[in-house]
């Protein structure tokens, strides 16, 4: 098993939803901060939300109000709920965990949105 796997991506409209999944092995769900980047072609990975394991969220100016991060505790699994996807959202969704002894990235998933 993976320790992160995401799910999720795909092909959407302009104006569009989708809602990225990533779940976690157990060792690592349980101890560790969890967040979503997402990198571009030809561009830097950058953080897109966070969320800590007591809950609190965290998001890039360039989301809040579109994207929601949650975490479901008995599912080892985070969540990316995105709304009103534009163009410029498209890039590999990449799945993050940090914690004081670990860092692990997931492979990411491939999100599109045509205009």
């Amino acid at each position: 098993q993976r320790p992160l796997l995401e799910s999720g991506g795909g092909l959407v409209q302009s104006g569009g939803s989708l809602r990225l999944s990533c779940v976690a092995s157990e060792n690592i769900f349980s101890v560790a901060n969890l967040d979503w980047y997402r990198q571009a072609p030809g561009k830097q990975r950058e953080l897109v939300a966070s969320i800590t394991r007591g809950g609190e969220t965290n998001y890039a100016d360039y989301v809040k109000g579109r994207f929601t991060i949650s975490r479901d505790n008995a599912k080892n699994t985070i969540y990316l709920q995105m709304s009103s996807l534009q163009p410029e959202d498209t890039a590999t969704y990449v799945c993050h965990a940090d914690s004081p002894k670990l860092e692990i990235w997931g492979k990411g998933t491939l999100v599109t949105v045509s205009s």
